[in-house]
């Protein structure tokens, strides 16, 4: 694991972007900077384009995943991936899609801590199954489909499979966590 003080690829700071750059990442402009996640992947600017067509997809409307059960997901999988910079973002966006601090805690925890509901349980379970196995059960695919569409299990997939490969990509690439983020 990079655990460099210097990142291996710095993300791309705004006086280095290019007009497409321009027009298409001012979106992600916050006050005191740029995500580091974004700056990172501008580097190399068509798979960055590519990769962020199907996060687009993972984080918004057009995923079939309550925001609430997705960040639960994301969230087991950067525990399981150690990914800080991950965790240390979705921590910010699971409370803002009602997770609680106790089921952020207990996300570290995975599918067998106590208090977890049957429905949320099957759900770090599937992400636990799909990081070791990359195969979600035949019991957790049957759990999960008593609440879940054909769609949104796929969505289910879709947003691990997604955030094991930013995972990988954000500690290969050492991206320094944001200002003001906290990490494990």
């Amino acid at each position: 694991m990079n655990k460099k003080d210097t990142p291996r690829i710095p993300p791309l700071t705004e006086d280095e972007w290019s007009d497409e750059q321009r027009k298409l990442l001012s979106y992600a402009h916050r006050e005191g900077g740029f995500y580091n996640v974004i700056g990172t992947m501008a580097r190399h600017w068509d798979a960055s384009k590519a990769l962020g067509q199907v996060g687009a997809h993972v984080l918004g409307p057009t995923s079939r995943l309550p925001a609430r059960d997705r960040e639960l997901l994301i969230l087991r999988t950067a525990w399981l991936c150690k990914a800080e910079y991950e965790w240390a973002q979705h921590v910010h966006i699971g409370l803002k899609a009602g997770l609680g601090r106790d089921e952020i805690e207990r996300v570290k925890r995975g599918p067998e801590a106590p208090d977890w509901a049957v429905f949320d349980a099957s759900l770090i379970r599937a992400a636990d199954e799909l990081h070791a196995e990359q195969c979600v059960s035949d019991g957790t695919w049957a759990r999960l489909s008593t609440v879940y569409d054909q769609l949104q299990m796929m969505d289910v997939v879709f947003a691990v499979g997604q955030y094991t490969l930013v995972a990988m990509a954000l500690k290969s690439f050492g991206t320094p966590l944001d200002q003001g983020l906290e990490g494990f």
